[in-house]
């Protein structure tokens, strides 16, 4: 408990900072996590490639963890990784230039077994990497994208039964040259029910790739509108 409240501290003291930078770094160990993070402003950091944000701690798996980020703003960055069995997330981005790294399972705890994250994004030329059921199995696994503007980069790589990912993307430019590129990839276990991806792409110059694996339900929904788009889907028995 004295440590959680530590960390509850660390957040409030970096949104008290100032508008343009706050930096967040967190290592959090135990079950039950509810932690809300706000930031406003641009240049804002929640882990780095180097320093990731982490959830869990090696060879203990958390579980039933409640993680919420909301950031307003341009060019902020959040690096996370979730060593645990349960998480449920919602992230929602306002602003242009912002990068999302989620790594939910990694080699050395958890299984990241039932998963749902919510991420809503507005905004131009946002990039989001999420990776679920790294070396172990995700037992089910909802990822909904809703995001509007250009240049976005979304890409995903599960692994597991029963994984679902919806994506809605609207580009308002009537530019062709920003496109809007998908990379869903969904490998592991499939059935009962895996492997679906419902994907709705509307504007201009947008890039879907889709790839998915065995074994059964495989299952891709696209409806696409819109000039120049390119789709290439693969999938497996």
């Amino acid at each position: 408990m004295i440590k959680r409240l530590l960390y509850a501290s660390i957040v409030l003291l970096g949104l008290m900072g100032s508008v343009h930078a706050n930096d967040i770094y967190i290592e959090q160990v135990g079950d039950n996590l509810d932690l809300d993070i706000v930031q406003d402003g641009q240049n804002n950091v929640i882990g780095t490639s180097l320093t990731a944000m982490s959830l869990g701690a090696v060879g203990v798996a958390a579980d039933d963890m409640t993680f919420n980020i909301t950031q307003r703003g341009d060019s902020n960055t959040i690096a996370a990784t979730i060593m645990g069995n349960d998480y449920t997330g919602t992230w929602s981005f306002t602003g242009d230039s912002n990068t999302v790294a989620l790594q939910c399972d990694t080699a050395q705890a958890g299984n990241c077994e039932t998963v749902t994250l919510n991420i809503t994004g507005t905004g131009d030329t946002q990039n989001y990497t999420i990776n679920i059921g790294q070396s172990a199995d995700s037992q089910n696994t909802v990822a909904n994208f809703t995001v509007t503007g250009d240049g976005h980069v979304i890409t995903t790589d599960i692994d597991g039964v029963a994984a679902t990912v919806a994506v809605t993307v609207t580009d308002n430019s009537s530019l062709t040259t920003t496109a809007n590129t998908l990379d869903i990839d969904i490998t592991g276990d499939g059935d009962v029910s895996g492997h679906s991806q419902t994907l709705e792409v509307n504007g201009r110059g947008n890039t879907v790739t889709v790839s998915q694996s065995g074994v059964y339900d495989n299952t891709v929904d696209l409806d696409m509108t819109g000039d120049n788009g390119a789709v290439d889907i693969t999938q497996s028995d």
